[in-house]
C-alpha cells in the first residue's frame, strides 16, 4: 500500500485543542472592525475635509464644537477604539509570525497590549473630558465664549 494520509483519528495526529478559536476570532474581528474603520474613517474625512470650509475650517474651535456633541463623541472613540485594537492585534499577528524565541513573543505581545489600553484609555479620557475653557483666563480670545 502506498503512504497515505494519516487518519485524523489516529494516535499520531494533532489533539484538538478545547475552549474558544482565538485566532479565529482575531482574523474575524481584523475583517469585520477594517470594514467599519473604512466607514468611520472616510466620514471623518468628508466631514472635516469637504464640507463647509474645507481643510481652511479646522482650528480649535471647530474640534471644540465637535467634541461637544455626544454623537462625534461616540463616533471617534468608536474609531478610536477599533483601529487601536486592529492595530494591535496587526502587530500580534506580526510578532507570532516573526519572533522565534518565546519569551520574547510573549513580552512583545504584552508590550502590544499594554499600550494599546493604555492609549485606548488616554483616548477615551480626552474625547469625553474635553473642556475647552479649561484654563482660560480674562485676557484669552476664548474668554467671551466660556463666559
Amino acid at each position: 500500500m502506498s503512504a497515505t494520509i494519516a487518519d485524523p483519528r489516529s494516535p499520531f495526529s494533532a489533539p484538538r485543542r478545547r475552549g474558544p478559536n482565538l485566532e479565529k476570532w482575531g482574523w474575524v474581528y481584523m475583517r469585520a472592525s477594517g470594514l467599519v474603520l473604512v466607514v468611520l474613517i472616510f466620514g471623518h474625512l468628508f466631514v472635516n475635509l469637504l464640507t463647509g470650509d474645507g481643510i481652511h475650517q479646522i482650528d480649535f474651535a471647530f474640534v471644540a464644537g465637535k467634541l461637544s456633541s455626544p454623537f462625534w463623541q461616540w463616533w471617534d472613540v468608536a474609531m478610536l477604539w477599533l483601529a487601536l485594537i486592529h492595530g494591535g492585534n496587526g502587530m500580534r499577528t506580526i510578532v507570532n509570525d516573526y519572533v522565534t524565541h518565546a519569551t520574547t513573543r510573549r513580552v512583545l505581545v504584552w508590550a502590544i497590549w499594554i499600550v494599546s489600553g493604555f492609549l485606548i484609555l488616554l483616548g477615551t479620557l480626552v474625547v469625553f473630558t474635553f473642556d475647552p475653557c479649561l484654563g482660560v483666563t480674562s485676557d484669552s480670545v476664548m474668554w467671551e465664549v466660556c463666559q
